[in-house]
């Protein structure tokens, strides 16, 4: 991974049609620190997570690389994983990652440790159609060692897993934290993450 880096974020605005989501919001995280987003639905965790990859365009405000060369682009250095999984019926299992590998220009990334995160090495060769929910959710979430970026953006994402599951989820996090990384994660349910920052989003508020 390159050198740790931070994301501060300064007066974010997310606006949808005629209707002002959340306004003003601003956070910093260092390298090594994580966020937890939280609300109910409709508060905007999903739109501030796409907002962050580059997917949703700011309604005001602004998102800062710290420790980045001048010329960095936020969503280069992120790693977005949202509801649907995204992943390819027709396809194996190595098929799909070894496809976002390409896609996202992973120079020198291990499909071994990728498929090795979340224990999928016994069903590399699988079509990805023949997956359960919970199988398909952890090879959207291996994609995240398919393809690294410092900062990770989880839009829910312990959904379908079970408790063993959730485990290699947190340890993941953790260790990527231990590395430098960044994690932004949307959740209704807690993970054993330490989270440096929390930010939670009312929908009421901005009515």
């Amino acid at each position: 991974m390159p050198e740790p880096i931070g994301l501060a974020a300064f007066d974010l605005s997310c606006q949808r049609g005629s209707s002002v989501i959340f306004r003003d919001l601003s956070f910093r995280l260092a390298p090594g620190e994580a966020l937890l987003v939280s609300g109910p639905n409709g508060a905007g965790k999903t739109s501030l997570l796409r907002q962050i990859a580059g997917l949703l365009p700011l309604a005001a405000g602004r998102l800062h690389l710290e420790g980045a060369p001048p010329d960095a682009v936020l969503p280069e250095f992120c790693h977005y994983v949202g509801h649907a999984n995204a992943v390819k019926s027709s396809l194996s299992v190595s098929e799909n990652l070894t496809f976002w590998a390409n896609f996202l220009e992973a120079n020198g990334a291990s499909l071994t440790r990728a498929l090795a995160a979340f224990g999928l090495t016994p069903l590399a060769d699988l079509p990805a159609g023949l997956l359960s929910a919970g199988q398909k959710r952890k090879l959207a979430l291996s994609r995240l060692f398919a393809a690294p970026r410092p900062i990770w953006l989880l839009d829910e994402p312990q959904t379908s897993l079970d408790i063993a599951s959730v485990k290699l989820l947190d340890t993941a996090i953790k260790e990527h934290l231990e590395t430098g990384g960044i994690a932004i994660v949307a959740s209704h349910t807690s993970l054993k993450t330490k989270f440096a920052h929390k930010l939670e989003l009312d929908r009421e508020r901005v009515t």
